[in-house]
């Protein structure tokens, strides 16, 4: 009797430990992006670039994206080459045998912050700041939980939460509690285009950026399947008509005989 009240104990003390850690559900957006006819609003990912090279990148890389696929949303091939300069890329090896470093090009991916995982870890009191590229592909909710983790922060957890210190309360994040600080505060970004950037603003405009990050190449397939979709519908069509133009010449011989 004694064993299993200490295995109930037990299992009930698991439970709500898992409880806790569960993250909560992100509410959803309407996002511009979303449904089969859904496109990236490239003003709102320009902004997005912004805060992204203000704000995330001196943390978080973009490893899988090049800086030529910035014209994709807007740029033009002179911003996009000027961007990729103000980068260094270890290149190489020389006729000598040695490497080098030489000034960003638009077909390069994008420089990240850190030499390696070991580098950002130290820079960041062990934490390793996840690369952004694939983002919204990687985690449950996409973009609705991006934009509820950045917007998502308490200054003040629950009672019954014991934050640990370095830590910050974050409902949205699993378990609760996140290395990161909230990056997006008021007037930490000024808008090239003039549009005010409120927290809230900039989290929608980050968010719409790193989607479009996480696939480039989404509005092509899209429309690719659109066309597809127009020629099964015609090619059924055209089927169709000469399957009832065929059985009619065979049902006429056949009764003719």
């Amino acid at each position: 009797m004694i064993k299993f009240v200490i295995l109930f104990l037990t299992l009930l003390t698991v439970l709500h430990l898992n409880a806790g850690e569960q993250a909560k559900e992100p509410p959803k957006h309407n996002w511009s992006f979303n449904g089969m006819l859904g496109t990236f609003d490239r003003a709102a990912a320009q902004r997005g670039y912004q805060v992204y090279r203000q704000v995330c990148a001196s943390c978080h890389g973009l490893k899988h994206v090049r800086y030529q696929y910035l014209q994709k949303i807007g740029f033009s091939k002179a911003q996009v080459k000027a961007i990729a300069a103000e980068y260094q890329v270890r290149d190489g090896p020389d006729d000598e045998g040695e490497m080098y470093d030489r000034p960003g090009k638009p077909s390069d991916t994008f420089v990240g912050p850190y030499k390696n995982k070991k580098a950002a870890q130290a820079a960041n009191n062990g934490s390793y700041p996840p690369d952004l590229s694939l983002i919204t592909k990687a985690r449950a909710g996409g973009a609705d939980y991006l934009y509820a983790l950045l917007t998502g922060y308490q200054e003040l957890p629950p009672a019954n939460v014991d934050l640990v210190p370095g830590k910050y309360y974050n409902p949205y994040f699993p378990g609760g509690q996140i290395a990161m600080a909230p990056p997006l505060l008021e007037g930490v970004v000024t808008y090239d285009d003039g549009t005010v950037a409120t927290p809230k603003q900039m989290a929608h405009d980050v968010t719409t950026f790193l989607a479009w990050a996480s696939e480039p190449e989404l509005e092509q397939r899209r429309r690719l399947g659109i066309q597809w979709l127009i020629f099964l519908s015609i090619f059924t069509i055209v089927c169709y008509l000469l399957k009832r133009s065929y059985w009619k010449i065979i049902k006429k011989k056949s009764s003719n005989s």
